[in-house]
C-alpha cells in the first residue's frame, strides 16, 4: 500500500543538459516551486556551447535548495551525463535520485505523488504529459529474447495504479541509491539511445521497477509524432539512429553477461529496430535520407559484439575494468 504523502527522504534531482539553456531555465524554475522540495539538485552541463553556463551561474546563488553543477569538458551524451550526475549525487549522500532530461518541467505536487510509492518500490516512473498537455503513452517492457523494449497496449492502469515493468526511462526515473550500488552507473558507452532501457532492465533483476498512475512531468520541447495506436513514434536525428543500431552491440554484451543472449532472437530484434527507424523516417520525418546511418551503426555493433574484452559496468563505487571505464566520445556518423 502507498506510504507517506510527505517528501522523499534525501532526494536529489539529477539533470543532464546540452545546449538547451532556455529549456533548462524553465525546468529549474519549475523545480524551485516544488513543495515539498527535493534536498538538492545536480545539473550536468555536457560541454554546452550556448548560454547554459550563464543560466546556471545566474540561478545557482539564490536557488531554494542546494544546486550543484558538474561541468564536463566534452559532450558525453545522455548516458555519460547521467553517469556523472548520479556519481555526484551519491557523493552528496542522496538516498533517492530523480533523473530527468532538460526539456521537461516538473508538475506541482510531483514529489508528494511519487513519495506514496517509495516505501514499496525501488525504481519508479511517474506519468508524463506531452507539450500540448496530453497524456503521452510511455509503458513498455523489455524482451531479452529480442533485446528490445516493446509497448504494452491498452490502459495498463485500468485495474491498478501500478504497472510492473522491467525497463527504465531517464526522463523521470526515480531510483533508490541502493539500486545504483548494486548495478553501477549508467554505461557511458551508449552515449544516447538504449542506456536507460538497459539500466531499468538491470535494476529489475534484483529490484521492483514500476510505472505509477501519477502525472509528474510535462514535455515542453515540441516534437513531430504519430500515434500508432499502441505507441507514439517521435521524430529523431541521425545521431540517435546511428546509436540505436550501434548500441545493439552493448545491449548484447549485457544480455551475454546475464546469460540471456539468444543469437537468433537478437538478430530478429536488430531487424525490428532497423524497421522501426525506417518507419520513423518515412512516416514521421517524410524522408529516407539518414537511412545510411543505420547501416554504419549496425557495422559498428558487429565490432562491439566481437570485442572479447567487453565488460559490463561494475557495481558502484568500485572501479570497473576494460570497456566499462572507457570515456565516451560523440560517435562519428
Amino acid at each position: 500500500m502507498p506510504g507517506s504523502t510527505a517528501g522523499i527522504e534525501d532526494l536529489t534531482l539529477v539533470i543532464a543538459t546540452f545546449n538547451r539553456s532556455d529549456y533548462l531555465r524553465g525546468l529549474l524554475t519549475s523545480v524551485a516551486s516544488l513543495d515539498p522540495a527535493p534536498n538538492s539538485v545536480v545539473v550536468v552541463d555536457n560541454a554546452s556551447t550556448d548560454g547554459t553556463a550563464e543560466v546556471l551561474a545566474e540561478l545557482q546563488p539564490g536557488f531554494p535548495v542546494p544546486l550543484s553543477v558538474v561541468t564536463l569538458t566534452e559532450n558525453t551524451g545522455g548516458s555519460g551525463g547521467f553517469a556523472a550526475g548520479i556519481s555526484r549525487a551519491m557523493e552528496l549522500g542522496a538516498q533517492w535520485l530523480w533523473l530527468m532530461d532538460d526539456d521537461v518541467v516538473v508538475l506541482p505536487g510531483a514529489v508528494s505523488a511519487l513519495s506514496k510509492w517509495t516505501g514499496e518500490y525501488d525504481c519508479i516512473h511517474g506519468r508524463r504529459l506531452d507539450e500540448a498537455g496530453r497524456p503521452f503513452f510511455w509503458q513498455h517492457r523489455f524482451l531479452p529474447f529480442l533485446g528490445v523494449h516493446v509497448p504494452v497496449r491498452g490502459n495498463v492502469f485500468r485495474n491498478s495504479p501500478v504497472f510492473a515493468t522491467n525497463v527504465g526511462c531517464f526522463e523521470g526515473m526515480l531510483v533508490r541509491a541502493g539500486v545504483v550500488r548494486t548495478i553501477g552507473l549508467p554505461d557511458p558507452r551508449f552515449f544516447i539511445n538504449g542506456d536507460d532501457e538497459i539500466y531499468g532492465w538491470l535494476a529489475s533483476l534484483s529490484h521492483k521497477v514500476v510505472y505509477v498512475n501519477d502525472f509528474v512531468l510535462q514535455k515542453v520541447r515540441p516534437q513531430k509524432q504519430i500515434d500508432l495506436g499502441i505507441r507514439h513514434l517521435n521524430d529523431s536525428s541521425d545521431l540517435s539512429r546511428f546509436c540505436a543500431m550501434r548500441n545493439r552491440g552493448h545491449t548484447a554484451g549485457y544480455l551475454r553477461a546475464h546469460g540471456r543472449f539468444n543469437r537468433a532472437g537478437f538478430a530478429a530484434g536488430t531487424a525490428l529496430t532497423a524497421a522501426k527507424e525506417i518507419l520513423r523516417l518515412l512516416a514521421v520525418e517524410h524522408r529516407l535520407r539518414g537511412a545510411g546511418t543505420l547501416w554504419r551503426g549496425w557495422r559498428e555493433s558487429r565490432t562491439i559484439l566481437r570485442d572479447r574484452s567487453w565488460q559490463p559496468m561494475a557495481p558502484f563505487p568500485a572501479e570497473s575494468t576494460s570497456g566499462g571505464t572507457a570515456a565516451p566520445t560523440k560517435p562519428a556518423i
